[in-house]
């Protein structure tokens, strides 16, 4: 009896060892995480067959460059920096220079950036900046458009009795005209989207296992969407904004009438794109996934569209790819532009339903949509 206690004494405060470990050992990353350098996002973009690739980070940051061969990689390691939470590490690029571009956390404390390129030396450029919005800079193909994409001079001490107004007024000047710069390759200033939340009113869509209802997902997803396309100089036409028919018949429209009113607004907007929110169900509450739909007869824009969105929102909600296919749904068919649904998971899947009623699964979903956008503008 004495040994089974003695044993089992030393094995708790082994237990207590490990925790202790283990605690000690992520307060220790938190302490030093602080003294170093968040990135908080990697955006890409093409204008005039040439890519540029911009890191964000929350203080400016120290790298080493390097080249590898076999094939031919970029590699930037950022020193004392770690990479924050929902942050993209992968991203396909569809250009003849680049094809790729990954980000990881190569050690403790340095994140490593590499970029599958075709171009050689002297055939792209790398710098960072300061200022309000710190980031990391590659141009890859001759400077785009025409842009100047040298680097700004380092921050100077400034003279005892200087306040640096002069300085810092020039640096915000150059930071600005390089955020312009940025814009007209990256992002989505200046694009005009329309966001059709699916069913409202007196229509709930699907419901799911706990009774929640897919017109509710999808008012919700789209306004955190709007908001974050918005966020990015896009403007954006909800076909509605609130639990209400879009049809000026309300409840007595018929069903075509109601998905007429909806294509009218984008078609009246001229919005460059259209993606109608959706969630799926069945009979079967085990299927589960995410599925993207354009037009039997679209185009190639809208497929792409279609691809790009489905990809980014699984990459953000990890749900099983269903696939990009087509159809004849209503609003992908008789609206002007590129056009798609999405149907985002299954609300008859519990897990599924589950996650797409909570806020942070809203908040992924459309930061996935919001991710795909941009990269089919990019």
């Amino acid at each position: 009896m004495r040994r089974i206690i003695l044993l089992m004494s030393v094995l708790l405060v082994g237990f207590m060892g490990l925790m202790s470990a283990g605690g000690t050992a992520e307060a220790a990353f938190h302490d030093r995480a602080q003294d170093m350098a968040k990135i908080t996002g990697i955006r890409v973009g093409k204008a005039d067959g040439n890519v540029r690739i911009v890191v964000d980070s929350d203080r400016p940051v120290s790298y080493r460059q390097s080249v590898l061969a076999n094939p031919t990689r970029v590699v930037i390691d950022v020193q004392d920096a770690w990479i924050a939470s929902g942050v993209k590490r992968a991203v396909t690029i569809d250009s003849s220079l680049v094809s790729a571009v990954r980000i990881a956390q190569f050690n403790p404390t340095t994140v490593r950036i590499v970029v599958e390129t075709s171009v050689g030396k002297g055939g792209y450029n790398v710098f960072s900046l300061g200022g309000g919005k710190p980031r990391i800079v590659m141009d890859f193909g001759k400077a785009p458009g025409g842009i100047k994409t040298t680097p700004l001079p380092a921050q100077r001490p400034q003279p005892s009795g200087s306040d640096g107004g002069e300085e810092d007024a020039r640096q915000q000047g150059d930071d600005d005209t390089l955020d312009r710069d940025i814009s007209k390759i990256i992002g989505l200033k200046g694009r005009k989207i329309a966001i059709d939340p699916g069913h409202g009113g007196s229509d709930s869509g699907a419901i799911g296992p706990t009774g929640v209802m897919e017109k509710n997902v999808t008012i919700r997803v789209s306004r955190e969407l709007k908001r974050l396309l918005e966020a990015e100089g896009a403007t954006v036409i909800l076909t509605r904004t609130g639990d209400t028919e879009v049809s000026p018949k309300g409840a007595n429209a018929t069903s075509v009438e109601e998905l007429e009113a909806r294509c009218e607004i984008a078609n009246r907007a001229n919005a460059d794109i259209f993606i109608s929110v959706h969630a799926d169900a069945f009979t079967n509450r085990e299927v589960k996934g995410t599925t993207a739909y354009y037009y039997t007869k679209g185009s190639a824009q809208s497929k792409r569209l279609a691809d790009s969105v489905r990809t980014a929102l699984i990459d953000s909600i990890g749900t099983l790819d269903r696939g990009t296919q087509t159809s004849n749904f209503y609003v992908v068919k008789h609206t002007d532009m590129p056009a798609i649904l999405v149907e985002i998971s299954f609300i008859s899947n519990a897990d599924e339903e589950r996650m797409m009623n909570s806020e942070a699964g809203v908040k992924k979903i459309a930061r996935g949509i919001a991710d795909g956008i941009a990269d089919y503008f990019g």
